[in-house]
């Protein structure tokens, strides 16, 4: 074998290595980034929402001097970040 077959013949096995790793190792996928934006939006919304819902019936059912619904709002909101953070910070250890 001479030596430019040699040089070829090495190039075209760099060449199927590297597809083979990439193949392999995809990467991550541009989809996953929006699915992980829907997944913190539900955790920081359903807290939120449910907060506000349940203030508003006992804003009615129980009358205080302060508003139900905004505590629970603000508490739908810290228990939701929360929630995102712990979600976020598993998926960045995998």
């Amino acid at each position: 074998m001479t030596q430019r077959n040699r040089k070829k013949a090495d190039e075209i096995g760099r060449s199927a290595a590297r597809k083979k790793a990439a193949r392999d190792n995809p990467g991550p996928s541009p989809l996953r980034g929006i699915g992980v934006f829907g997944m913190i939006g539900w955790a920081v919304a359903v807290p939120t929402v449910g907060g506000a819902f349940l203030g508003l019936w006992l804003d009615r059912v129980r009358p205080q001097d302060f508003s139900w619904t905004i505590a629970l709002i603000l508490g739908g909101v810290a228990i939701g970040a929360f929630l995102a953070w712990v979600w976020i910070d598993k998926e960045k250890g995998e």
